[in-house]
């Protein structure tokens, strides 16, 4: 049974904002172990590239069912085991040194650990506490949580490797982890649950009617599409940048922060323009305007100038398609699967976040630069641009309403 006392929707974001910035935050450094790591262990980059890759698999593929967990059982206690999952595979990544058992292992462990900690754990508990006018605002202030997490920490996980060493840097962020998120994980009390006369949509009824739902299959090609480019971006832009000259690792510190920090800007604005425009408008928006930054940074002359100005044009579309994601899903089909729902859009996600960052490295390793995958990355915007445009966002007529 799922507490039943309310906590209002203050505590529900700042507790679920802490759970974020670090879940996310910490993710989103693992490009900074790339080098040491296989220079250590003799690896190419294809090696932890695909490890990566296996752990964003992962992500998405146990998301539908921590989905339902959460629906079930409560986020406080998917949140508690998935910060025990992530501690164990930062473990499991410092002191692993086969190749098949750290990609295996650490795919595994930390893939679950964020699909129990991340935006498809918490997005079930922040709907169910928002008021529909506020909703879409406070998708956008958890995206932004998340994005800050990526903008503090960034500077934090480079400087443990460098003075600390990378394999104390994995010890040191575990124990912060299980210090941060399990007293906020008590903080995630579900709201009451109301009961309305009509019948209960099953588990399956609700997949059966969702994958049934043209929108909703929309909404997975979309996403992912995201998925490939943030994941390709963020793992390899650090080696992109050492490969074209900008040898001051700094720079690459400094590119992903501020992606982090301009995508506070973008989330909670996305989260906030969701309540007033249509969101599928807005996330064809988003995707059109990353196509454009990336050709001009493609095109322009590199310099660490140009990398913080493309850094801080995507970081402002980083993750502002999470709050409008979540808020189309839950405007067609309500709020009482949104947890499970998310949890298969994102799995979508996640499968191109597999492809970006295995095909970065494996295309790195056969011809030696990342031009062809720049090339895909551009083709799959200007795609999902289009795929995003015929979106219903009204919600789904069923015969008898079933609640929220």
């Amino acid at each position: 049974m799922r507490p039943s006392t309310s906590p209002d929707l203050k505590t529900v974001l700042i507790a679920s904002g802490f759970i974020l910035t670090l879940a996310m935050g910490v993710r989103h450094g693992f490009g900074f172990w790339m080098q040491p790591i296989s220079q250590a262990h003799g690896w190419t980059r294809e090696t932890y590239s695909l490890a990566l890759a296996v752990q964003n698999l992962m992500w998405g593929a146990f998301g539908p069912f921590a989905g339902m967990a959460v629906d079930k059982f409560g986020t406080t206690r998917v949140v508690i085991l998935g910060a025990f999952l992530y501690a164990a595979g930062l473990l499991w990544m410092a002191l692993v040194d086969q190749p098949t058992l750290f990609i295996a292992g650490s795919g595994v462990l930390i893939g679950a650990a964020l699909a129990c900690t991340a935006f498809g754990a918490v997005s079930g508990i922040i709907g169910r506490s928002a008021p529909e006018a506020k909703r879409s605002w406070a998708f956008g202030m958890s995206s932004a949580a998340s994005s800050f997490g990526q903008f503090a920490m960034m500077p934090v996980e480079q400087q443990m490797i460098s003075h600390a060493g990378w394999q104390n840097a994995f010890y040191l962020l575990a124990a912060l982890l299980l210090l941060v998120m399990l007293p906020m994980a008590l903080k995630l009390r579900e709201p009451p649950i109301s009961h309305h006369a009509g019948p209960q949509q099953s588990i399956m009824e609700a997949i059966r009617e969702a994958f049934g739902y043209a929108p909703f299959r929309l909404l997975l090609a979309g996403y992912f599409v995201c998925g490939f480019q943030v994941v390709f971006i963020a793992v390899h832009m650090p080696a992109y940048l050492k490969d074209k000259g900008i040898m001051d690792p700094n720079v690459a510190v400094f590119a992903l922060a501020l992606i982090g920090l301009f995508n506070i800007f973008g989330s909670y604005y996305a989260g906030k323009l969701g309540g007033i425009f249509p969101k599928r408008y807005l996330l064809s928006s988003i995707y059109l305007g990353r196509s454009i930054v990336i050709a001009l940074f493609l095109l322009a002359p590199l310099s660490a100038y140009s990398v913080y100005v493309f850094s801080a044009g995507i970081g402002l579309l980083w993750l502002s398609t999470v709050p409008l994601t979540n808020g189309v899903i839950a405007g067609i089909f309500g709020m009482k699967y949104l947890s499970m729902l998310s949890g298969f859009v994102f799995f979508s996600h996640q499968v191109g976040s597999f492809l970006g960052v295995w095909l970065g490295g494996y295309i790195y390793t056969k011809t030696g630069n990342y031009n062809m995958v720049w090339m895909i990355t551009l083709g799959l915007g200007v795609f999902a641009t289009l795929i995003n445009l015929p979106i219903n966002e009204k919600p789904i007529q069923r015969q008898q309403a079933i609640p929220a």
